[in-house]
């Protein structure tokens, strides 16, 4: 679950990448900080490797997208424009 601090998440918990890192994972996580600079966002993205903590947000297949705290996608390379939409539509 994300780290708070008072009563706001920690910037490096608002978006992360669950997977074990494999191309995949670093292809999402590149899609996705491509899609947070188009849309005038903080750029940091998280990458959660532990399969522990990964199983903890209920994902069993990655690579999977998180974005303040609810996973938004999982088992999906994203695009850019995909995850430019649903970055979107999670922060509205």
């Amino acid at each position: 679950m994300p780290s708070l601090v008072g009563s706001e998440m920690c910037i490096r918990d608002r978006v992360k990448v669950l997977g074990s890192g494999c191309v995949k994972c670093k292809t999402l996580e590149n899609a996705t900080r491509e899609a947070l600079v188009e849309l005038g966002m903080d750029t940091t993205v998280g990458h959660v490797t532990d399969f522990s903590q990964i199983a903890a947000y209920g994902v069993m297949t990655t690579p999977a997208l998180v974005v303040d705290g609810k996973v938004v996608s999982y088992g999906k390379v994203l695009t850019k424009k995909e995850a430019k939409t649903i970055i979107a539509d999670a922060r509205r």
